[in-house]
């Protein structure tokens, strides 16, 4: 079972399959608001927050999808991924926003 549905419910809905996307790495934990997943472009970490789709359940006035700027505070062997100054590089409401930013973000990585 997923970690984000150990911790946020095996009905929690992502909003897409998250097999589509398999460079994020699912770091949820139960007492953050909402699922996270991270991801590394070049030597950059990034932080994907996943909110609920019923804006009634948020804690917070933001987008259902959040991406802020990261670091690892572990090794390469075992990372662990913090938001940095919890700088927002990216936030949308809908997935098909997410995933132009997403696809844009790794194609850049690969035509370094």
């Amino acid at each position: 079972m997923s970690l984000y549905k150990q911790e946020f419910g095996q009905n929690f809905d992502l909003g897409f399959d998250l097999k589509d996307h398999p460079y994020l790495i699912d770091k949820s934990w139960h007492n953050d608001q909402c699922p996270s997943f991270y991801l590394k472009v070049g030597e950059q970490y990034y932080v994907l927050w996943v909110d609920y789709a019923d804006i009634e359940q948020r804690e917070e006035e933001t987008p259902r999808y959040v991406i802020v700027e990261a670091i690892n505070e572990g090794s390469n062997e075992e990372p662990e991924i913090y938001a940095s100054d919890g700088a927002i590089t990216f936030e949308c409401e809908n997935y098909a926003g997410l995933k132009l930013f997403l696809d844009s973000l790794l194609s850049k990585n690969q035509s370094h």
